[in-house]
């Protein structure tokens, strides 16, 4: 940009003197050459007004000029002199407008890539064409290209006089990709410690290009391994690995591309690891980035590893809660550890498991609690350490609030809360509290934060709990076939309602009633006139209000009709209608009621729900495996279900476990109403069902790689085992409430069959739904899952995770022939995918 440092161009007639400087009011300021810019504007940007006192020369003219560049709005600026009258001068700002864009253009690209682009470089009709913005555009699009390897890519910009507006322009961009320049080879010096390979298996995002050549230097192979068998056995196992690292090489999920930004990030992760392995000064000395051919480049690093340093002494300064001792102890460093600055730092201040030194006062009120690692005394391969401390005065909780619920009511939150007002400061019930929420499902895990505002002065500290609403209630509409029937399903659930809010439409958050946590479903499924069921649930989360005692109420209805004949009326010949006794069916009908409570032993994750339900079950002519095919049962159970739930999200948990323990049970009916059980026909055996059922189920969350939740790889393991008894051998095992192994989880047709006859499916991918057990069902069970899962996006609005599975189970008609390790077996991968509205979504091949 021109320097304005010239002053005001004097007219012919002017009698201004360059060398006597006067002072002039200015008695008009016009402007020149202004097309779409305001004149008025540009008059405002100068600084010149009209009655200004300027000294002509002088520093005001030449600051004038300097402000209308710095717009960089115009090519050219000029402050001429119109004319003096006596001692006011009259002034004109010529200027000449920068172009603007008429429209702009690619060559060389895709249609795909040019509407990337288009969002990248930010162009548009009428924006001011400048050198820095031509600049930034190319830059924009040359990084584009070198993102995608194609680091030799030609980016040029040309610019034509638009033929109709003479002020605008046409850019057009054109590209030359060239070739996807790839990582040939990476070169490492001046490691010992870790091999070649390690080093670059430590890069998570610079990458070698793929190698198979396994018979490519056998010679040297064979050569080397001979001479260690006389010297050095133990060394030909690494040296067989190392040749077959080097030699076999499959890149599947990461390219082997050259980003600057992303070595430099690999090169942190490599000394970082070096550093938990004692080598504290350890350090990249150089590297260099060259091409090794047309479309390879080669990088050579330089590392200097230093040596590897113990820990020797380590002493306690400013303690006086907690002995030194048990410092110690809880630090779990002890003399002669490897120096691991990353494990020094997370045992003092943040250890997922809760054992950090931090948390020992943190948890107990301590918030102005501090302590610093300093390393007073660094010998050649040891380094002694002093910890000091300031323990300070306990915080007790003054007030807790909420913000950012939108649609939940602050009560609803507030309950959740491990942190009451009036209690020590403690950092574990907030982590607690924060779990809590997360569970609720209301809120996006990824936003939340807790916000403490400490009062050194009087020892308080006021706690805001920061949340994000997200969509949960849901919307299903699902169709399956399978078992001989096409199953639609369509339902509604409704997981933040307010009962209390039905009748004042002014409190509404939307077209319902929401923000008191109740739950409210219902359900409908069908294929037409041979199949229906309806249920419909609701959950009172905190009974009364006052504890978390919860209550839930449902009622459901299905009937289900075999063959064709399946008309309740028939009509004869002579046109009456004559009730039809040859109609094949199965109607079930019943409610259940549940209350929970949340337990505080064996810790506060557990939970014990007691349920009843009545249940009627009816058959006419319904011969599909059961004991009897006409007649009636009814199913007069108590349940129990102790559990214990400790994960971090209910839809991609990361850590945690979630452990059911189940009993039903129903009266001894044949113990004391006198009847021969042995001699009864099924049908008025299990007229009232008698039996027990229990059921265990055990999966554990473990974060695997990745210290956020998004990019983590979670392993989630899970056991179950189920059975069914009976009380009297003359009874025998009822025909309902059975086992049927095999099937895709999301099987609509399974969840339905299981609504029709009281049938429990448990899945089993790669198998048909119940196809696993007998025709009758089984009585005992067992199932084992593992699966890796990996999220590719964890947004309030999307969720969604791939997995590879591996399961195992079978099923039995009772312990005689039982055999945990005879089982059926599938592999597989799937996805899963979260849509607020529509639920869980997912499919496994």
């Amino acid at each position: 940009m021109p320097v304005a440092d010239a002053q005001v161009t004097l007219g012919s007639n002017s009698n201004i003197s360059y060398s006597n400087p006067r002072q002039y009011e200015i008695g008009g300021v016009s402007v020149e050459g202004a097309n779409n810019l305001d004149e008025g504007a540009i008059r405002l940007l100068s600084g010149l007004n009209i009655g200004d006192e300027i000294s002509v020369p002088g520093d005001e003219t030449a600051e004038a000029i300097r402000k209308l560049w710095k717009q960089d709005l115009f090519s050219d600026v000029q402050l001429l002199s119109e004319r003096v009258e006596g001692d006011k001068i009259y002034l004109i700002i010529k200027i000449q407008e920068r172009p603007r864009l008429s429209r702009f253009g690619f060559s060389g690209v895709s249609k795909s890539e040019a509407d990337d682009l288009r969002e990248k470089i930010n162009l548009y009709k009428e924006k001011i064409v400048t050198e820095n913005l031509m600049i930034a555009t190319k830059q924009k699009v040359y990084n584009y290209y070198a993102d995608k390897g194609f680091l030799d890519a030609e980016v040029n910009l040309r610019q034509e006089q638009d033929s109709i507006f003479r002020t605008k322009i046409r850019l057009y961009i054109d590209v030359d990709k060239k070739k996807k320049i790839k990582i040939d080879q990476i070169n490492v010096k001046g490691n010992s410690f870790y091999s070649d390979y390690q080093v670059r298996r430590t890069f998570k995002e610079t990458k070698d290009r793929s190698v198979f050549k396994p018979f490519h230097d056998l010679d040297t192979l064979g050569l080397t391994l001979w001479r260690q068998v006389w010297k050095e056995r133990k060394q030909m196992p690494i040296t067989t690995l190392r040749y077959g690292f080097d030699h076999i090489k499959v890149r599947i999920f990461k390219s082997s591309k050259y980003l600057k930004k992303n070595f430099a990030g690999d090169k942190d992760i490599l000394i970082a690891k070096y550093n938990q392995k004692g080598f504290r000064d350890a350090k990249v000395v150089s590297d260099s980035v060259y091409k090794s051919g047309d479309r390879s480049i080669s990088m050579d690093l330089r590392l200097a590893e230093g040596h590897q340093y113990y820990f020797r002494n380590i002493k306690w300064i400013g303690n006086t809660k907690y002995p030194s001792s048990e410092l110690s102890d809880r630090l779990g460093i002890q003399k002669g550890d490897i120096y691991d600055p990353q494990k020094l730092e997370a045992r003092l201040y943040m250890d997922q498991a809760g054992g950090d030194v931090s948390s020992l006062y943190m948890d107990n009120g301590y918030l102005f609690f501090q302590l610093e690692p300093v390393e007073i005394l660094v010998g050649i391969d040891s380094i002694d350490m002093e910890i000091r401390m300031y323990e300070g005065e306990q915080a007790r909780i003054n007030r807790i609030s909420v913000s950012g619920n939108t649609k939940t009511n602050d009560h609803v939150i507030l309950r959740e809360l491990y942190t009451m007002p009036g209690q020590l400061f403690s950092r574990a019930d907030i982590i607690r509290s924060q779990q809590q929420l997360n569970v609720l499902g209301f809120f996006d895990p990824e936003s939340m934060d807790v916000r403490p505002t400490p009062d050194p002065t009087n020892g308080t500290v006021d706690i805001e709990y920061v949340v994000t609403e997200k969509p949960n209630d849901q919307l299903t509409l699902q169709g399956g076939y399978g078992g001989g029937i096409l199953v639609a399903t369509v339902g509604v659930q409704f997981n933040n309602f307010s009962t209390r809010n039905i009748l004042k439409p002014k409190e509404w958050n939307g077209p319902l009633p929401t923000g008191d946590g109740q739950k409210l479903g219902i359900n409908f499924n069908t294929n037409g006139r041979q199949y229906q069921a309806f249920n419909a649930s609701f959950t009172e989360p905190w009974l009364g209000g006052k504890k978390p005692t919860s209550l839930t109420l449902s009622g459901f209805y299905s009937f289900f009709t075999l063959g064709a004949n399946n008309r309740k009326y028939n009509e004869d010949t002579d046109g009456n209608k004559v009730f039809n006794a040859s109609r094949a069916y199965f109607q079930r009908l019943g409610a259940t009621a549940q209350l929970g409570k949340r337990l505080k032993w064996p810790d506060n994750y557990f939970s014990l729900v007691f349920e009843t339900s009545a249940q009627q079950y009816t058959l006419q002519n319904y011969d599909r495996g059961f004991a009897y095919v006409t007649g009636q049962s009814y199913n007069l159970y108590g349940k129990f279900i102790l559990s214990r739930r400790s994960i971090d999200d209910n839809i991609f948990p990361s850590m945690g476990s979630d452990m059911t323990f189940s009993g039903q049970f129903t009266p001894t009916y044949s113990y004391f109403n006198g009847k021969d059980y042995s001699n009864l026909e099924p049908s008025e055996r299990f007229k009232f069902l008698e039996y027990h059922k229990w059921k265990f189920s055990w999966g554990y969350y473990t974060g695997l790689l990745g210290q956020q939740r998004k990019h983590k790889l979670v392993l989630y393991t899970k056991i179950g085992f189920g059975v069914l008894g009976y009380y009297n051998r003359n009874v025998g095992d009822v025909p309902f409430e059975r086992f049927y192994l095999g099937g895709d989880p999301f099987s609509t047709t399974c969840i339905a069959l299981g609504g029709i006859d009281s049938r429990e499916f448990i899945s089993l991918r790669g198998y048909g739904g119940g196809g696993l057990s007998p025709t009758e069902g089984a009585t005992l069970i067992n199932k084992y899952t593992m699966e890796l899962r990996y999220p590719f996006s964890l947004s309030q609005s999307f969720t969604a995770y791939g997995l590879a599975f591996a399961e195992a189970g079978n099923s039995w008609d009772g312990f005689n022939s039982y055999n945990p390790f005879e089982v059926y077996k599938s592999t597989g991968v799937g996805i899963r995918i979260f849509l607020p509205m529509f639920g869980l979504l997912g499919v496994d091949w």
